[in-house]
């Protein structure tokens, strides 16, 4: 966390308020790069007032922030806190809503182990019960599992190199956004922070794998990758996920990727059910989100289940190997990923990552 008696600009949030992000919905301005940068910094350096620091992140969420601001915010949170621990080798980065979910499976632990078992590296990351919805995130279901995941991040990082799957504590590699943890929990809706965690990439990831609930807020975020100074990703890819998660929905799915290299974008639609996946929204949802998504994995990996669950875990264990340029196409990625359920490869990674 940044020190508390570091010198500041001349724009504290309380004149930001004032003057800028807070004088009324039609009236309000967006801040510079300055102003934004400034702005988080005395965010995590605990100078607010809580109530200012409040007020603040909601006239943010209610005028909407710019990729400029967004992208300020994210160069802050790499500067005052971001503990990178690099594996040797270069997996995809798995960066969903750290809040969590609280209705349907989360896959996403399944999904890596797959991609993992097919030579696609994967990393995850998240908190423990972030808010707003302190719900079902991937720490939750790998603890479930046996799975270590209070590491600190060089663990982590051995982690993704000995198993080909990863997960990165928040607490450990994020210090500075845990710290505001509990003015986060008094403010009962999400906030930018809960935007700019989810591209913390401690692996130091050449490519980001997440989901939007709706396309401008997938461009938004490919903006924010391109005017960051910090973030490095070369790919971005986001489909609309299962309760804002990085699973893919049943039914029509769009999906936006990005390249940096001819800074080219583009979205798309899938259908899942053209890729096996008979299986509708409410047939993914489950009574304990946390343990039923362990089981479920479990079950999938083993073999034991030909259902809608095993169906959307091979989709999205493709999405990963595609995302990684390890398929040329999702038919290609879905086809590698029964594979490695089918021969138990999956199963085995499982089974490393518990022994680690």
């Amino acid at each position: 966390m940044a020190q508390a008696s570091q010198e500041f600009g001349e724009w504290p949030l309380k004149r930001l308020m004032t003057e800028v992000v807070g004088t009324g919905t039609k009236s309000a301005e967006d801040m510079t790069r300055e102003q934004a940068r400034e702005a988080f910094q005395r965010i995590l350096a605990g100078e607010p007032d809580p109530t200012t620091l409040g007020a603040f992140w909601l006239a943010n969420r209610w005028k909407h922030n710019t990729p400029e601001e967004l992208a300020a915010f994210t160069d802050v949170m790499y500067e005052e806190g971001v503990v990178t621990a690099e594996p040797d080798c270069d997996p995809v980065d798995c960066g969903a809503n750290y809040d969590g979910k609280h209705t349907s499976a989360l896959l996403g632990v399944g999904a890596g182990l797959v991609a993992a078992a097919a030579g696609t590296p994967v990393v995850t990351h998240s908190g423990d019960r972030v808010p707003t919805q302190k719900a079902t995130a991937y720490k939750h279901v790998l603890d479930e599992l046996d799975v270590r995941t209070e590491l600190e991040p060089e663990e982590s990082a051995e982690m993704v190199d000995e198993t080909g799957f990863g997960f990165y504590y928040q607490p450990a590699f994020n210090p500075a956004i845990h710290s505001l943890y509990d003015r986060r929990d008094q403010m009962g809706v999400r906030t930018f922070v809960n935007t700019i965690e989810t591209v913390a990439n401690p692996a130091n990831a050449d490519v980001h794998l997440g989901s939007f609930y709706h396309l401008a807020f997938a461009k938004k975020m490919t903006d924010l990758v391109k005017e960051s100074e910090r973030t490095d990703f070369s790919r971005v890819i986001m489909f609309q996920g299962m309760e804002g998660y990085d699973d893919i929905r049943p039914g029509y799915t769009k999906v936006v990727e990005w390249n940096a290299e001819d800074d080219d974008l583009t979205d798309y639609e899938i259908e899942t059910a053209n890729f096996g996946m008979d299986v509708e929204r409410e047939d993914l949802a489950v009574d304990d989100v946390t343990a039923d998504s362990a089981h479920i994995t479990e079950e999938v990996l083993a073999g034991e289940r030909e259902d809608g669950f095993a169906d959307a875990v091979a989709l999205n264990g493709a999405f990963r190997i595609y995302a990684g340029g390890d398929a040329d196409s999702l038919e290609e990625g879905l086809e590698t990923a029964r594979e490695v359920i089918d021969d138990g490869s999956a199963e085995s990674v499982l089974e490393e990552l518990r022994a680690f």
